[in-house]
């Protein structure tokens, strides 16, 4: 085969090449065969064990054929809220298979997915690397069918979207579904502005406003940016790197994609300063897998970018700032939004967290001074080194300067993105949006708080209610409980398994809250799932299961009699242990079924 066709031999002999090579080859034959990794393997100098650790840990990539065009529908719960279940039906009725499984024709295998970032217009699918939304029944036989017929997904697309995505280079049904547009992101600005007025200051003057801005990390977590971005700089190194976190995959958050898709210039021009005040000479982009669509629009803009001058060699005048931005995609891991697994991810590796410290400012991407912002913090900063820190102090609360952009989806009538001034109250929210009458609203995702009504009154702010952007409303109708069990299933699911506590602790946590579910729990039961809960918290590895427990928690905390009801009358205390039944899953598990039947009876 020709090198230029070869999906292994066009990219370069680098390991940091592997999930692009990966892909590539998934692209192309549906699959990644034993052939294919051996073959990658000895293009990248790589034991074929880490070529299939990396296939067989990310979700879009495999090691069996998944039919000549994929369907991943997502299963979060708004998307159940929205009728999921009836599209899944249609799929596989139209497919002639179940969700999990390839047509016996092979032309079309159907897989269940997690949150792709359309929560506010569900249900939603990935289709051969196509986004369809708000899906119904007829649309998915619709799809099916003109699959079947070899119509390419991305002929299949009906109507385009609002902003850029009509454009030919995404050609998306997605809608921006921006509701509110605030001072800040939403604001009139100038590209280039920011990063002219950085290069005129020094990298010290540049970190000073940074930090006198108050502006904590938008990503959830809230660590002061001018801060990180000082201790980067201090190391000292032959160089250092700037990474943006595009790994939105907190379900219900979709701010993130609103930014990459009409304020990239914006969010480039951020990562650029931040390359600046740290003194480097190369940011990265990490894109997660389900906004790979844009890609092509990113690009262009970065080559936008480069035409005006304002990346590349003496960047926006500079006497001696070089500066460039490459994208690598991810492969669809949540825990890769976590910064150390992003690194490893970006190093072409399983997206498996690092231990820490050292931290990634000290050591990060090729064990290089790194350090990891968000999307909207890195837009925002540049929002910042244009008008000025005081500017931005003037909006929010003391502590959480500035303002917030809010993904809003669920039972309302106005979902989408939101961008409000720090210490707007949820009962404030819920109006803007059309959720009042709301039984709950769960802040920060799964891994957030579900606050009742009494907690309506409660601020976003960092020191109340922080969030990384997610606000999903549920409504007096739904059975929070199926909300908690498909969170839980999502972080069993979403585990690197590397550590027992979230490996094994949230399988165990799932079964305990299930047999409370099914009315079959004592007292005791409640009082061990709050405690394997607190246990799973404090001794996990890394953030997916220092917050996993948190569904159970904070509907426990604020719906107790939700949880009460279920117990089983009469089981104050005790276990339901049966002795029998355990006895004879023993003799069968040893072959021993006639004597154990013998024994039973005696």
């Amino acid at each position: 085969m020709p090198q230029a066709k070869d999906p292994v031999l066009r990219h370069p002999k680098d390991p940091s090449a592997l999930l692009d090579i990966i892909r590539d080859v998934q692209a192309a034959a549906g699959h990644v065969s034993d052939q294919d990794i051996g073959r990658i393997a000895a293009h990248l100098k790589l034991a074929e064990a880490e070529v299939r650790g990396a296939v067989t840990f990310y979700h879009f990539f495999s090691l069996t054929p998944r039919g000549r065009s994929a369907v991943y529908l997502n299963d979060s719960i708004t998307s159940r809220m929205a009728g999921r279940t009836a599209v899944a039906r249609a799929f596989e009725e139209e497919a002639g298979c179940r969700f999990g499984e390839v047509s016996a024709d092979g032309a079309i295998g159907l897989f269940p997915t997690s949150c792709i970032g359309m929560n506010d217009q569900e249900p939603s699918a990935i289709v051969d690397g196509v986004v369809f939304t708000a899906l119904t029944p007829d649309k998915a036989r619709a799809l099916v069918r003109g699959l079947r017929a070899g119509t390419p997904a991305r002929d299949l697309v009906a109507a385009r979207g609002d902003g850029a995505n009509q454009s030919d280079l995404v050609r998306s049904m997605v809608v921006n579904n921006i509701r509110r547009r605030g001072a800040v992101l939403f604001g009139a600005h100038e590209t280039g502005a920011a990063l002219r007025r950085a290069v005129s200051m020094t990298p010290k003057q540049v970190i000073d406003e940074v930090k006198r801005s108050g502006l904590l990390g938008r990503g959830g977590a809230g660590f002061p940016t001018g801060l990180k971005w000082e201790f980067c700089r201090r190391e000292k190194a032959a160089q250092r790197y700037v990474v943006c976190n595009g790994d939105e995959g907190e379900p219900g958050t979709f701010k993130d994609r609103v930014i990459l898709t009409e304020l990239p210039r914006l969010l480039f021009e951020g990562l650029a300063v931040a390359g600046y005040a740290v003194g480097a000479s190369t940011g990265i982009l990490y894109l997660r897998s389900e906004y790979a669509y844009l890609r092509d629009h990113l690009e262009e803009v970065l080559a936008g970018l480069r035409r005006d001058g304002l990346l590349g060699p003496k960047a926006a005048g500079s006497a001696s700032f070089d500066f460039d931005i490459v994208i690598k995609s991810g492969a669809g891991a949540y825990v890769c939004g976590e910064e150390s697994a992003l690194l490893e991810s970006a190093e072409g590796k399983r997206g498996e967290p690092r231990d820490r410290p050292p931290f990634p400012v000290s050591v990060g991407y090729r064990d290089m001074p790194t350090t990891v912002n968000n999307i909207e913090t890195l837009a925002t900063a540049a929002r910042i080194l244009e008008e000025g820190a005081a500017w931005f102090k003037a909006m929010g609360t003391v502590q959480s300067a500035g303002t917030k952009l809010l993904s809003v989806s669920g039972d309302c009538s106005r979902p989408g993105v939101y961008e409000v001034e720090y210490g707007l109250t949820l009962a404030d929210l819920l109006e803007m949006a059309g959720g009042t009458g709301a039984q709950a609203v769960q802040v920060g995702g799964p891994s957030g708080a579900c606050v009742a009504p009494a907690g309506f009154g409660r601020r976003i702010c960092f020191s109340d209610l922080a969030t990384g952007g997610s606000v999903i409303v549920f409504g007096p109708g739904r059975d929070l409980f199926e909300v908690v069990g498909n969170f839980l299933e999502f972080f069993i699911e979403e585990s690197c398994g590397w550590c027992v506590p979230c490996r094994a602790g949230n399988v165990l946590l799932r079964k305990k809250f299930e047999k409370i579910a099914r009315g079959l729990a004592s007292a005791e039961d409640l009082r061990e799932i709050e405690e394997w809960g607190r246990l799973i918290k404090s001794t996990s590895r890394c953030g997916l299961g220092q917050t996993s427990p948190n569904p159970v928690l904070t509907t426990l905390k604020s719906f107790p009699e939700l949880y009460q009801a279920r117990l089983r009358k009469g089981a104050a205390h005790g276990s339901e242990f049966d002795l029998a039944a355990a006895v004879r899953d023993g003799c069968a598990a040893a072959g021993r079924e006639p004597e154990c039947k013998e024994s039973l009876h005696d």
